[in-house]
C-alpha cells in the first residue's frame, strides 16, 4: 500500500507531503481545489508521460516521490530480474522533471526506464476512474477477470510457456519450408559453386603454406647467396669465425693455468664453437636442398591465383573461410536432399507442442466456465442493492484458435431492465451503470486475490441516496482486503472513510496554492455535514453526518 506521497513544484503545488494508512481513505474538496492535480502527480510515478507545462517554477525541477509498503507483494523476482535493490517491506518510487523537459525515473534510487516504472506501477497502484470503465467492454479484460476469480495465474503462466513453444516450433517449420523452397530454387547455383570448391580440394591454412613456399621459390638465388656468405664467414679458412674462436679458446686455456679470474671462459667459448659449427653444418645442408624449380613455382603461383579468385568471388578472407562456405553449401544440399524428413520432424514437433498447449488451454477453459457461474451469482448479488435490481448477466464463451490467452473468447452480456435481451455491456450500459458494475467487479476480485492499492476517482458520479450509501459500504468492504482511496463528492460515501483528507486552495500575496489537510474525527463529521448541507451548515446537517458515520461504524 502507499504510505507517503511527496510532491514539489507541480502545477499549483509548491510542496506537499501526504501520509496514507490502510483501510478506506476519503479525499474531498471543492471542484477545482486540486484533487486532479494530485492524481496527475501520482500518474507520473506510474510511468505516464510528463507535461513540462505542469512545472510550477521554471527554475527548479519537479519531484514526485511515493513510499510503498510492499510486504507480501511477492515482488522479489521483479527487483532481482531488473537489478534493483530489494527490500521486502518498502519500495520508494521517484520521478523528476527538469525545466528543460528531461524526465528521470528511479526505483529505490536506481535509475530505470519509464516502461519499467510503468510495469511496477501496475503492481502497486490502480487508479480507477470513469475512463477506466472502458476496459470493461474489452474481451481481454473480461477474460482476465475470470482468470483472477478462477485462480488461473500459475496455470496461465504454464500455458503461455507451452504456447510459446508451439509458436516457436510453428515458426521454425515455416522458416524451414521457405528456406528449403529458396534453396530448391537456387539448387543449380549451389551445386555449381560447391563443385568449384570441392574440385579445389582445399586444405586448412593452405594459403599460408603456399605463400611461404612461393616466397622461397621466388628468391632461391638470393637465399643461396646469403647462406653461402654465412657458411663462408663461419668456416672457410684460418681467418674464418670458427678458426679465430678456436684460437681465442686456446689463448684462454693458457691464461686459466695462471689466472683464476678467467677460469671457465675457455669452456664458454668452446660451447659457442659447438653451436656455430652446428649452424655452419645446417647452413650447408640447407644449401644442398635449394635449387631452382620453375615448374614448381609456376604450380604454386597457379594454385594461389585460383585460391585468390575464389576468395574474391565469395568475399572470403582466407582458405579457412572458403572451407566454411563449402561446408555451408554441402549442408544446404543435404537439407534439399533430405527435406522431407526434416519437414516431417518439424511438423511432428508442431503437432506435439500444439497438443500440449491445447491440453492446458482446455484446463483453463474449464476453470473459466466454473468461475463464470460463480462470478455471475456474485455480481448479481452485489449489483442489486446499487439500484440495479433488474440486472441480468451472463458470460458468453466462444471457441477460438490457440492464442496467448488460450482458446476462449468471452463477452459479458448484460441487461438492466425487465424483458430486455442481454447484450454486450458496451452496447447496453450507461456510464453510471458501468461504474457501478466495475465497482462490484473490484469488490469480487478483491476477495479472491491480492490487488494493488485502488484509487477510485469519482466513480460514484451520477448516483445519490441509498445507492450512494451502498457504494460507500462496498468501498469500505474492499478496504478490508486492500488499501482503498476514494475521491468523492458524496457524503454517503465519505461517511464510510477510516481516514479523511481535505483538498483546498489557499492564496498568498502572489499566487494560489493547493493544500491538503488530515481531518480528525470531529473535522471528519463537519466535512461530511458540509457536503450534506452546502454552505449553510446547520445542526441538522451535523446530526445527519453523525448518523451516517455511526451507521458505518456499526457495520
Amino acid at each position: 500500500m502507499i504510505k507517503h506521497l511527496h510532491i514539489s513544484n507541480y502545477a499549483l503545488i509548491d510542496k506537499l507531503d501526504i501520509g496514507f494508512d490502510d483501510g478506506l481513505t476519503i479525499i474531498t474538496g471543492e471542484t477545482g481545489a486540486g484533487k486532479s492535480i494530485i492524481l496527475g502527480a501520482l500518474s507520473l510515478i506510474l510511468g505516464e508521460r510528463a507535461d513540462t507545462k505542469a512545472i510550477r517554477d521554471a527554475n527548479a525541477k519537479t519531484v514526485v516521490e511515493a513510499v510503498f509498503d510492499i510486504t507480501g507483494y511477492r515482488l522479489e523476482r521483479f527487483f532481482n530480474d531488473n537489478d534493483i535493490d530489494w527490500d521486502e517491506h518498502e519500495c520508494i518510487v521517484r520521478r523528476e522533471l527538469s525545466p528543460t523537459g528531461r524526465s528521470r525515473a528511479f526505483i529505490n534510487d536506481s535509475p530505470v526506464s519509464l516502461a519499467l516504472m510503468r510495469d511496477l506501477g501496475t503492481r502497486l497502484l490502480d487508479i480507477h476512474s470513469q475512463h477506466s470503465n472502458m476496459l470493461l467492454s474489452q474481451s481481454a479484460f473480461q477474460l482476465s477477470i475470470l482468470d483472477n476469480i478462477a485462480g488461473n495465474s500459475e496455470l496461465l503462466d504454464k500455458y503461455r510457456a507451452s504456447y510459446q513453444q508451439y509458436r516457436d516450433a510453428e515458426h521454425k517449420l515455416n522458416e524451414t519450408r521457405l528456406a528449403i523452397e529458396q534453396m530448391r530454387h537456387n539448387e543449380d547455383y549451389i551445386r555449381y559453386q560447391l563443385d568449384q570448391l570441392q574440385t579445389m580440394q582445399l586444405q586448412p591454412d593452405e594459403d599460408q603454406e603456399l605463400e611461404a613456399l612461393q616466397a622461397k621459390l621466388s628468391n632461391i638465388t638470393e637465399l643461396k647467396e646469403a647462406l653461402w656468405h654465412v657458411g663462408n664467414e663461419l668456416d672457410n679458412d684460418e681467418n674464418s669465425i670458427l678458426s679465430r674462436l678456436n684460437y681465442v679458446a686456446q689463448r684462454l686455456e693458457e691464461a686459466e693455468r695462471n689466472l683464476n679470474d678467467v677460469e671457465g671462459m675457455s669452456q664458454r667459448v668452446r660451447t659457442s664453437l659447438i653451436d656455430l659449427k652446428d649452424i655452419a653444418s645446417s647452413v650447408g645442408a640447407i644449401m644442398d636442398t635449394l635449387y631452382d624449380d620453375p615448374a614448381e613455382l609456376a604450380r604454386v603461383d597457379d594454385r594461389l591465383n585460383s585460391i585468390y579468385t575464389l576468395q574474391r568471388k565469395h568475399n572470403a578472407q582466407d582458405v579457412n573461410q572458403l572451407i566454411d562456405i563449402q561446408h555451408d553449401y554441402e549442408r544446404q544440399l543435404s537439407e534439399i536432399e533430405h527435406n522431407d524428413s526434416i519437414i516431417e520432424e518439424l511438423t511432428a514437433r508442431v503437432q506435439a507442442t500444439h497438443a500440449e498447449a491445447l491440453a492446458i488451454a482446455t484446463q483453463l477453459s474449464g476453470n473459466r466456465h466454473k468461475a463464470a457461474k460463480h462470478f455471475s451469482k456474485e455480481l448479481l448479488h452485489q449489483a442489486a442493492p446499487l439500484g440495479m435490481k433488474n440486472i441480468a448477466f451472463d458470460v458468453e464463451f466462444r471457441d477460438s484458435e490457440l492464442s496467448p490467452n488460450g482458446t476462449d473468447s468471452v463477452q459479458f452480456m448484460m441487461a438492466f431492465n425487465k424483458n430486455q435481451r442481454p447484450m454486450p455491456i458496451k452496447d447496453t450500459a450507461s456510464g453510471g451503470e458501468i461504474s457501478r458494475v466495475m465497482l462490484c467487479i473490484k469488490t469480487i476480485i478483491a476477495r479472491h486475490m491480492q490487488l494493488p492499492s485502488i484509487i477510485f476517482d469519482e466513480v460514484d458520479t451520477g448516483v445519490s441516496g441509498d445507492v450512494a450509501g451502498m457504494i460507500g459500504e462496498m468501498m469500505a468492504d474492499i478496504s478490508r482486503s486492500i488499501q482503498v482511496i476514494a475521491i468523492t463528492h458524496l457524503p454517503q460515501v465519505a461517511a464510510n472513510g477510516d481516514h479523511h483528507l481535505r483538498v483546498f486552495k489557499t492564496d498568498t500575496d502572489v499566487e494560489t496554492l493547493t493544500c491538503v489537510e488530515q481531518l480528525g474525527p470531529e473535522e471528519h463529521v463537519m466535512e461530511v455535514a458540509r457536503m450534506l448541507s452546502g454552505k449553510d451548515l446547520n445542526a441538522a446537517a451535523i446530526e445527519n453526518a453523525k448518523s451516517l458515520i455511526n451507521h458505518k461504524h456499526k457495520k
